[in-house]
């Protein structure tokens, strides 16, 4: 966790939720094995921010992890992300991230909730979430690592372009790029692509040395090649309730 290094199934629960056995399993689990990777990696657990995806799981989920220690969490589609921030609005120290394509429309939306946005990849999306309104929004500068045009992401070439964008827009703040590895390539050659190229960005932008990286299935290879940001869904969460 980036806050201490309690594990969050070891954190004392919240009066309000009671986390299942289960869940509390998993996340024991999970965190165990993030730790290890880190320390295999001769890196430090405490340096990793680890997201938990609660895509289609209901707002008591959110509760029994804020009860078990957890304190980022993130969803792919703004309605669904908007009201559960809503919703959870009263839990100390919760921080909702964005991971999925965002549309330029919802992006001035997604200012009220979101702690950090990880899917920076149009001018349009850039733009809208701009504001100078007080408020200081994470950005990551989402890179599509494949060739398929189709995917979430800026094309290698315009990561500089993405980023002198980011930079002059006020109420963002740049940290990093973001990728999902591509499912025909191993993992671990893909983060350390992009490690690449976070090291490509970082020589307009020194600061902005994050990476996030890595799911329940990958994770450990991309904290090997230097992920900081990971966010994990089902390895945590359980199977996904069907989408209403």
């Amino acid at each position: 966790m980036t806050d201490d290094s309690v594990s969050p199934g070891e954190a004392a629960a919240d009066e309000a939720a009671a986390p299942s056995l289960e869940l509390s399993g998993r996340v024991d689990d999970v965190f165990g094995r993030i730790a290890d990777a880190a320390r295999s990696a001769s890196r430090e657990p405490g340096e990793l921010t680890t997201i938990v995806v609660t895509k289609f799981h209901p707002v008591s989920l959110v509760r029994e992890l804020h009860a078990l220690g957890v304190r980022d969490v993130g969803e792919n589609r703004h309605q669904e992300a908007q009201g559960k921030a809503a919703e959870t609005s009263d839990l100390d120290g919760l921080r909702w991230h964005f991971v999925g394509q965002l549309q330029s429309k919802k992006a001035r939306q997604a200012r009220a909730y979101a702690h950090a946005v990880h899917s920076l990849d149009r001018d349009s999306v850039i733009d809208a979430l701009a504001s100078d309104d007080g408020l200081v929004v994470d950005g990551f500068v989402q890179v599509n690592l494949t060739d398929d045009e189709g995917r979430g992401g800026v094309a290698e070439a315009d990561l500089e372009h993405a980023v002198t964008r980011i930079l002059g827009s006020p109420g963002i703040r740049l940290r990093g790029v973001m990728a999902v590895a591509p499912l025909d390539e191993e993992p671990r050659r893909a983060f350390a692509h992009l490690r690449e190229l976070s090291e490509r960005l970082r020589a307009i932008a020194p600061e902005a040395d994050q990476i996030s990286a890595g799911m329940s299935n990958d994770f450990a290879d991309a904290i090997a090649e230097g992920a900081t940001h990971l966010r994990i869904g089902t390895a945590i969460t359980g199977n996904r309730p069907v989408a209403g």
